[in-house]
């Protein structure tokens, strides 16, 4: 028998609990446990007035930032319907049913004011970092960097040569925040320092952003995103924002070996990178610099692919400071003139070494060694000594385990652009990147602690 129509009645009076409709297993409730928002306030009391309205609660924005890019929620006015709308995320707020959402307008002022001047975004994250620490995620022992890219949120049909760019005269107080934000950044190594060579275009909105071909496609609009993280679990310990060239991804590297041992006191035994951070001034600030033993290859264009003798089949012989050939004969150290004014200065201590004339016009491998010169010419490194540190390193037995653990960085960009959903950018500007890049590492830590320890069986 078909039952009676149902007919929705208003009651007076409900009987109702966040924590009892939230089910056990969802996954905010393990990421909970982890979340310390308890240093925020002392954070910003400098950053607040005495007097006045009183401001959105700073832990409520935190925790919904947390929700959008824990879940890939990337508009903030769609994380506010969210955060309406879903029990789960209303109990991970700490709100109850009829608590008011903040405005969507409420992140951007809060974001562009007092939480970029107290680096708030920064705080939260070394915060969870910490906590990683805390619950025995971070050896410390070995890290691994890299770098991905990122399209940044511009066209190309708004850019234009950077010549023409730089041309137009532009008002600093009536620009966009983007473009102020770049001009603030022009003289820092990760953005208009970190390379001399100008790009084809320059985005209008955005000019931070760097135009690449490095996918072997269409080029496009891009920011860098550098990880450093510990290879015992994939823990993110620091994060940089870069344009998306070798120098500057380089020198973010730096940073944050060097931020990551002086705020957590962690100085790793060694570091495992790809060949883009196998340059010799990178290997020797690695090697010498900060004692760390480095598993990269080495960044190296001495190979000839004509077949005949490359740099590598020459004995480097340090006693006379002399190279020989595989016929034995030797290479000795040649005498630098500079006879053009506009060249005194040596190549930073690259060095040349030269055979005879009469020794190579009579050897029998003359055609394998050099065919089209009368005497062959091998050169130097400055920092050579350190690269052959360096290849012993990479073919040393441990080599093979330290490239392995190396990938968790790469399955970490994965996740963060096929999961998190940070394929493309949302802000603008080397701070709202920065940002950005910031908030999903700590999500990324998160989700990770929730995964790693997760809650027990509940009892009851």
């Amino acid at each position: 028998m078909m039952g009676p129509r149902k007919e929705a009645q208003a009651a007076l009076f409900y009987e109702f609990s966040l924590e009892e409709h939230v089910p056990q297993d969802h996954p905010l409730r393990s990421i909970d446990r982890f979340v310390d928002l308890s240093t925020i306030r002392a954070h910003l009391a400098d950053f607040y007035s005495h007097t006045g309205r009183p401001s959105v609660d700073p832990e409520l924005l935190i925790r919904m930032l947390l929700v959008g890019y824990c879940f890939g929620i990337r508009s903030e006015r769609r994380l506010c319907e969210e955060v309406h709308l879903n029990l789960a995320y209303r109990w991970f707020c700490r709100l109850d049913l009829t608590d008011r959402i903040p405005d969507h307008s409420t992140f951007s002022k809060n974001r562009h004011g007092r939480f970029r001047e107290s680096d708030l975004l920064r705080h939260v994250f070394e915060t969870t970092v910490a906590r990683c620490m805390a619950e025995g995620l971070v050896g410390g022992q070995g890290f691994a960097v890299d770098a991905s890219l990122v399209v940044a949120d511009v066209q190309k049909q708004n850019s234009s040569n950077p010549e023409d760019w730089e041309a137009r005269e532009i008002a600093p107080a009536d620009a966009p925040r983007a473009v102020r934000e770049y001009l603030d950044v022009l003289d820092n190594e990760a953005f208009g320092a970190a390379s001399e060579v100008k790009p084809k275009f320059t985005a209008h909105v955005d000019p931070a952003s760097q135009w690449t071909a490095a996918r072997k496609g269409p080029a496009f609009f891009a920011y860098s995103d550098n990880y450093l993280i510990d290879t015992d679990h994939g823990i993110i310990v620091d994060v940089e924002a870069s344009r998306s060239v070798k120098t500057a991804e380089v020198g973010a590297s730096r940073r944050m070996l060097d931020r990551t041992s002086e705020r957590f006191g962690l100085k790793p035994d060694w570091v495992a990178a790809d060949t883009a951070y196998g340059s010799a001034e990178n290997l020797a600030w690695l090697a010498l610099d900060r004692q760390i033993l480095p598993f990269i290859p080495v960044f190296d264009k001495s190979k000839r692919q004509d077949g005949t003798w490359s740099r590598s089949d020459f004995t480097w012989d340090p006693a006379n400071d002399r190279y020989l050939c595989p016929e034995g004969k030797e290479l000795k150290r040649t005498q630098q003139y500079h006879k053009d004014p506009r060249n005194k200065q040596p190549r930073t201590g690259r060095r040349k070494y030269r055979a005879s004339k009469m020794v190579c016009s009579f050897c029998p491998a003359k055609e394998k060694c050099c065919p089209k010169v009368d005497a062959r010419s091998v050169t130097r490194e400055r920092f050579e000594e350190v690269r052959e540190f360096a290849r012993q390193c990479t073919a040393s037995e441990y080599n093979p385990k330290a490239q392995a653990r190396r990938k968790k960085v790469e399955m970490l960009f994965a996740h963060l652009k096929r999961i998190l959903g940070l394929g493309r950018l949302r802000l603008r500007g080397p701070c709202g990147v920065q940002d950005a890049f910031t908030l999903a590492a700590t999500a990324q830590n998160l989700r990770k602690l929730a995964k790693l320890k997760p809650l027990g069986p509940a009892t009851g």
